[in-house]
């Protein structure tokens, strides 16, 4: 076991973690660790398609309380009206700083910046970059920086197992496993930021990558945090219906939002049934128009007619998802594209403030596995990326404010005693993770998916407790395959937990034995107490 000490901690190296370090490395002169359990430049927040919301002043069809109106209708409920406009009010900053990092959207014959349309959002705010690669575009502005500033650090390849929590529930640092060596270190911190990103991998169908496995929800929950929202699982109703390297190619809400239309494979329109807004209307409801035309009617998929779209337009706007219909025979100029739903982003995460405080002190996250009460109980579409870089801002003006010193190595009981289960081997039998893995994998989407019965997530629960009696590694494992699995087992207790506390269905939750919606409108939250230290 080595040591380590610094003041700030990163864990991922999305476009939450990147821009917390560089927004935090303006405003300090300490070093910054960012943990990364890929390379720099793999991550969630890569394969965003969409684009980023901008209310700016030169839209005037726009406005802060449009887009608030536009967040609010689409959370059902449960966005909080003072953390959308908040982070609604700062978006134009956002995107002028991201402009300054070097990310360039797209812009018009005219020199003006693009606008486009997604699903449930009123009017065109929706700015994008490489036609349908802006999570890309924006990510590899941020590595660029990043790589250029001599107080960052970065650890590769590394994967952070546990965090310190001491007597007092006050978080002083995290332990990590380089994969490469196979040597673990502690790292002792003043000020840890959790930015993973999401948990697609937890289910069989996502546009997830294959890092997306849970990794900083499941961490901060094991320590202590609370988690709040975990049953509000977007699944995106247009995925390529082809799966590679365990996920799936996301077919962009901007592709309906410029005029591409819905169809069954007998070529009938089908969304107006189930909303007047039909194929723009808020995610959850078109997935589960699509599911449920499927389920009828024995559909493998659904169909998205581009035709209505001039080619030129195509061309311009969509490019990677022209090649990736290319790779799969699919001439999107001559044939519709193949599409159903499949497991995007978690609403839920690790409970926050818009300044990223969770409720152990010490621990800090931002991104997708964090929860603001900006979503609600479904996103609005790009509202994540605006989220993301808006908390991450306030974060590091937050910890910027504080004395970061270098900490020094605990003497805490507790801490001592995580750190000791980490210096022992006590391997008995070896299970065989793969399978596991897909079990847990199908399981969720077959009974914690898109549309769930309290049946059906009790079966659920049991598998999961079953797997995890068989795993059987709380705590040291023998590889990162093993720790990523102990996460999914995690945070699919968590997703399944909080569904059946929720009984009725709200935006991206949906009880098929509990239909209706309540009156009132609650947010749940998950917690557990602190193991006693027994060393």
């Amino acid at each position: 076991m080595k040591f380590r000490q610094t003041p700030y901690v990163i864990i991922g190296s999305g476009i939450a973690g990147l821009y917390t370090a560089i927004k935090l490395s303006e405003k300090t002169d300490r070093e910054i660790l960012i943990i990364t359990k890929s390379g720099l430049r793999e991550s969630n927040s890569r394969y965003a398609q969409g684009g980023i919301v901008g209310i700016l002043p030169e839209n005037i069809e726009d406005s802060v309380e449009l887009h608030v109106q536009d967040t609010l209708k689409a959370g059902s409920g449960l966005t909080d009206p003072d953390v959308a406009r908040f982070i609604s009010e700062r978006s134009a900053v956002a995107v002028a700083d991201l402009i300054s990092y070097g990310v360039n959207f797209d812009k018009s014959p005219e020199k003006k910046v693009e606008l486009t349309l997604e699903g449930a959002h009123s009017v065109r705010r929706i700015l994008h970059a490489g036609g349908d690669a802006t999570g890309r575009s924006i990510e590899l502005a941020l590595c660029s920086v990043v790589e250029k500033d001599p107080k960052i650090l970065i650890y590769r390849q590394t994967q952070a197992v546990d965090l310190l929590i001491d007597s007092d529930n006050t978080c002083k640092g995290v332990i990590v496993l380089d994969k490469t060596t196979g040597e673990y270190e502690t790292v002792y911190a003043n000020s840890v930021i959790i930015a993973t990103g999401g948990a697609g991998q937890v289910y069989a169908r996502t546009t997830n990558p294959q890092i997306a496995t849970g990794d900083g929800i499941a961490l901060a929950y094991r320590a202590g945090a609370t988690v709040q929202n975990m049953e509000f699982i977007q699944f995106h109703p247009t995925a390529l219906d082809f799966e590679e390297n365990g996920s799936r190619f996301l077919i962009s809400e901007s592709v309906r939002g410029e005029g591409a239309k819905l169809k069954t494979p007998d070529g009938e329109s089908f969304t107006h049934k189930y909303d007047e807004r039909g194929d723009l209307a808020p995610r959850d409801i078109v997935t589960r128009a699509i599911y449920f035309e499927m389920k009828r009617h024995g559909y493998e998929h659904v169909l998205l007619d581009t035709s209505t779209i001039p080619e030129e337009k195509l061309k311009a706007r969509f490019p990677n998802i022209i090649k990736a219909c290319e790779e799969h025979g699919i001439d999107i100029f001559k044939k519709p594209i193949p599409v159903s739903p499949a497991a995007h982003y978690i609403m839920g995460g690790i409970k926050t403030t818009v300044r990223g405080e969770t409720s152990l002190k010490g621990l800090y996250a931002v991104g997708e596995a964090g929860c603001t009460s900006f979503h609600g109980a479904n996103r609005l579409a790009s509202n994540s990326l605006l989220e993301c870089v808006v908390v991450a801002s306030e974060l590091a003006q937050l910890l910027s404010e504080q004395n970061e010193d270098v900490p020094s190595e605990s003497s805490d009981c507790r801490i001592n005693c995580l750190i000791s289960k980490y210096e022992k081997n006590n391997f008995g039998y070896k299970p065989d993770i793969a399978p596991l893995v897909q079990q847990l994998r199908e399981t969720m989407w077959g009974k914690a998916g898109i549309v769930k019965t309290e049946e059906e997530l009790m079966e659920a629960l049991k598998v999961v407790n079953e797997l995890r009696l068989e795993f059987n590694q709380p705590y040291k494992c023998r590889n990162a395959e093993e720790y990523e699995f102990r996460s999914l087992l995690t945070t699919a207790e968590l997703i399944i937990r909080s569904a059946l506390m929720r009984k009725e269905s709200r935006g991206g939750h949906y009880r098929e034995d509990f239909p209706e919606t309540s009156d009132v409108a609650c947010d749940s939250y998950l917690s557990k107490q602190p193991e006693p230290c027994l060393c």
